[in-house]
């Protein structure tokens, strides 16, 4: 069964939304702030009900903390939206918008829709480079010979960059940019040394790697 994870600091809310999805054959997880939010990241939600206007912890820096943990989708719950939230809201990685008071079968819709799209999503996730080479993005997991590796996150979002765009040469400076962030204040330089641990992981399970060093350029993903 499909896990949801509310968030909301109306215990009533948690309540009502608790007892409609579990009627309707989910399992799901509550939280009433920021830090018990967190906490259950480990049991991997399948979707996230999200209040944007929480004591303590606003709810948009506690979308860009559980991103660091989890892709799926995570649905805003607010009193109230206009363009500029929706548009810091998209940018901290939600995926869409309630607005209170709401429909509660229309918020069943929006949740099953989104599932749906995750579904078809990861249908389509994992793709084979050759007969020794899996990535699966949605598990966010390579497979070498048909052993399972793990990477850390930053690791894994440079194999999902330049996998995803074989044959295209990315500078140090633009991969830093995409899996750091503009507003990241760092050194380029890391970028070697994490591609130099992912090649060594790679050769450790008797895999070649499939990325490519293009001399006084950048790197690239085979074709």
């Amino acid at each position: 069964m499909q896990k949801i994870l509310i968030i909301d600091d109306e215990a009533d809310l948690r309540k009502l939304l608790t007892d409609y999805f579990e009627m309707n054959g989910y399992v799901v997880m509550t939280a009433k702030d920021g830090n018990e939010a967190l906490w259950k990241m480990e049991d991997q939600p399948d979707l996230i009900l999200l209040d944007i206007n929480m004591p303590e912890r606003n709810g948009l820096d506690l979308c860009r903390n559980i991103r660091q943990f989890v892709s799926c989708p995570i649905l805003f719950l607010t009193a109230r939206v206009e363009d500029a939230d929706k548009i810091a809201g998209f940018q901290a990685g939600g995926d869409d918008y309630i607005v209170k008071p709401f429909s509660i079968h229309e918020l069943r819709a929006r949740v099953e829709a989104h599932l749906r799209r995750e579904t078809r999503s990861h249908n389509k996730a994992a793709v084979k480079f050759s007969g020794d080479l899996v990535v699966d993005y949605s598990a966010r997991v390579m497979y070498c010979k048909g052993a399972q590796l793990s990477f850390p996150k930053k690791e894994f979002a440079i194999i999902e960059l330049l996998s995803t765009h074989p044959g295209m040469i990315f500078d140090k400076e633009r991969i830093y940019e995409k899996v750091w962030g503009l507003d990241e204040q760092g050194d380029s330089s890391v970028i070697a040394e994490h591609i130099r641990r992912i090649r060594a992981k790679l050769k450790e399970h008797g895999c070649e790697s499939w990325i490519e060093t293009v001399w006084g350029v950048g790197y690239k993903w085979r074709k």
